[in-house]
């Protein structure tokens, strides 16, 4: 069952056949372009710092955006990565995935917890190496799976708390169908999903917003992690809460009577 996916303010979207449009919040450029097959396209800018672009392109592609005298940055709202969080992000459509579980939800009041941290939950250290215990979970009464973060972090080994692109499951776990497949898998045993997300602050490593964006952070402001995060301004606000809109929702449970 394909769903339709939300549109976002930041990053790639298809909008049509063959056709993306690429949006990136710089308000400290005067140039930003889409680097991509190859190419550079010269992004419109507008009067709010929003750099704005539509080409031909396809899921599958990799693509960067070039600031500054030409530096080469990753889409921080990217749905996955090539690789690294230094390298090309990868165009990923967000309806191709054909969910199999009809998934209604659970009341909270059900809800046993257990938190997993997909490095070390399985033999294969990945997404999919989680699958084949879901059902022992499940048959030992947990109703809910809690994902330490998963959000695209420098290496490939850690902890996860150190994430810097947000909206993309990191690469070496699998990626977003490797998730998908999670979600799914869990879903079809009645498990509900849990994801633990860092949203004030970003790792050390990758984080280039303060290249193009500043206005992103408030440097007046110290935090153990740097500058505050200006979530006080409406386009830092709209990464944070799209970001947690990133998946195809599933269908909304009916409601009971008398609710």
């Amino acid at each position: 069952m394909s769903r339709s996916a939300f549109s976002k303010s930041w990053g790639a979207e298809p909008v049509g056949d063959d056709r993306w449009r690429f949006r990136l919040w710089a308000p400290g450029q005067q140039r930003v372009e889409l680097d991509i097959g190859d190419k550079r396209y010269a992004m419109d800018p507008s009067d709010d710092g929003w750099f704005v672009v539509e080409q031909t392109a396809y899921a599958g592609q990799i693509y960067a955006f070039a600031v500054g005298e030409g530096t080469l940055v990753p889409d921080p709202a990217a749905r996955e990565q090539v690789s690294d969080v230094h390298g090309f992000s990868l165009l990923v459509d967000p309806t191709e995935y054909e969910w199999r579980a009809d998934w209604r939800g659970r009341p909270w009041e059900e809800t046993i917890l257990y938190e997993l941290h997909i490095g070390t939950f399985s033999a294969t250290h990945d997404f999919d190496g989680a699958l084949p215990h879901l059902d022992h979970l499940a048959a030992t009464g947990v109703t809910a799976i809690e994902l330490c973060p998963v959000a695209q972090f420098s290496g490939n080994r850690g902890w996860g708390y150190d994430g810097v692109l947000l909206y993309a499951p990191h690469t070496a776990y699998g990626g977003t169908l490797g998730l998908k497949r999670l979600v799914d898998a869990a879903h079809e045993r009645g498990l509900m999903v849990f994801l633990d997300v860092v949203y004030n602050h970003f790792g050390p490593d990758g984080n280039y917003l303060h290249l193009y964006a500043p206005e992103f952070f408030h440097p007046e402001r110290h935090t153990p992690w740097g500058a505050a995060i200006a979530f006080d301004r409406p386009p830092v606000r709209q990464f944070f809460v799209q970001s947690a809109e990133r998946c195809p929702p599933p269908p909304r449970p009916a409601r009971r009577p008398g609710r």
